[in-house]
């Protein structure tokens, strides 16, 4: 049983998991999202998956530790495209849902709104306490963690950076990498069916 047990991959279907492989021009890093603890953050990362609202878009900021640039997080989808968003949901914070920024967690990216992640996400390398909701901080909605592929987290964590304001100085990949497609691993894609307006080639 011991032996079975230890042969058994992480990247390997779990119940109450859905797993989404993000293929990048860095390589393949495959998250599985926790559908019980954060169902609405879950369900809005699907969403852009199964719609492909993130093919084409791209890991865009480095945030690297000043104590050790080994640390930090990745950021990427789809900026400011108006044309990908979807609408805005509720902010399940680490309150709610238990799921704490730990090393290798995927997270919504959002702005000082709480209700306005979306369509950007980060992933943690090494633990980031201070992204956890607390007593007058709502914190950043966590949803899943990193099975299979860090390695191609830290190589992105690594890209050369600058450039930026405020919170993102210094941290802009001066050559974003390239998220060519996300793909769920796990159960139907389901399409919301919303308009594709980034598709639309004007002019030919």
């Amino acid at each position: 049983m011991l032996l079975a047990s230890a042969a058994t991959p992480t990247n390997a279907p779990k119940p109450g998991f859905v797993r989404v492989q993000i293929n990048t021009t860095e390589g393949p890093i495959v998250v599985a999202l926790d559908m019980r603890r954060a169902p609405a953050t879950s369900a809005n990362f699907l969403a852009y998956v199964d719609d492909g609202r993130f093919d084409g878009t791209t890991f865009y900021r480095a945030a690297r530790g000043k104590a050790d640039p080994k640390k930090g997080f990745v950021q990427g989808g789809i900026r400011t495209d108006a044309r990908r968003i979807l609408p805005p949901f509720p902010l399940e914070t680490t309150a709610k849902t238990g799921i704490r920024h730990t090393d290798g967690v995927i997270s919504m990216a959002r702005g000082q709104t709480p209700a306005s992640a979306g369509g950007n996400f980060f992933i943690t390398v090494g633990p980031a306490p201070a992204m956890d909701a607390r007593p007058g901080y709502a914190g950043y909605a966590a949803f899943g963690h990193v099975v299979a592929g860090m390695e191609t987290v830290k190589r992105i964590l690594a890209k050369p950076s600058g450039g930026g304001m405020d919170a993102f100085k210094g941290q802009m990949i001066l050559k974003p990498v390239g998220l060519v497609s996300a793909k769920r691993l796990d159960g139907r894609p389901k399409p919301t069916g919303q308009p594709k307006p980034w598709l639309i080639n004007i002019g030919g």
